[in-house]
């Protein structure tokens, strides 16, 4: 059975985070920061036209994201709030995570390039800019 409970984006990105979610303490920084990579997604050309932005625990993934192949959206701000919030003691860990950062975006810029009809799933544009394909 497939869960249908999506969880906030703030809630899941603190327990990524190590925190639990009646903690609160952090929240208006993790926010800033969960916001700052929603600016960087909207310059990918990544989510709503108009940008997006939270407030608090209320927003969940799917007001955000409906494209399931989207779902890389959620590792993609984790890592960066964590290098931003929290980063690793070593360069190495660090190191790593702006390789996996790098990754994410490569293939965020594929499916922007791919898929140029959110609504429609099975819609797909040549990346080379010639006919588009259903």
């Amino acid at each position: 059975m497939v869960n249908t409970v999506t969880p906030s984006i703030l809630s899941s990105t603190k327990k990524n985070l190590g925190l639990s979610e009646d903690y609160t303490v952090f929240d208006s920084d993790i926010v800033m920061h969960i916001n700052s990579i929603f600016s960087i997604l909207n310059q990918l050309g990544i989510g709503p036209e108009e940008g997006f932005v939270i407030e608090d625990a209320d927003a969940l993934w799917t007001d955000f994201i409906s494209d399931i192949r989207l779902s890389l959206v959620k590792s993609y701000i984790y890592l960066r709030v964590k290098l931003l919030f929290d980063p690793p003691p070593t360069s190495f860990v660090i190191s790593a995570a702006q390789e996996q950062i790098k990754e994410l975006e490569w293939r965020m810029n594929i499916y922007r390039e791919t898929y140029t009809d959110p609504d429609d799933p099975l819609f797909t544009d040549t990346i080379d800019g010639g006919t588009p394909t259903a």
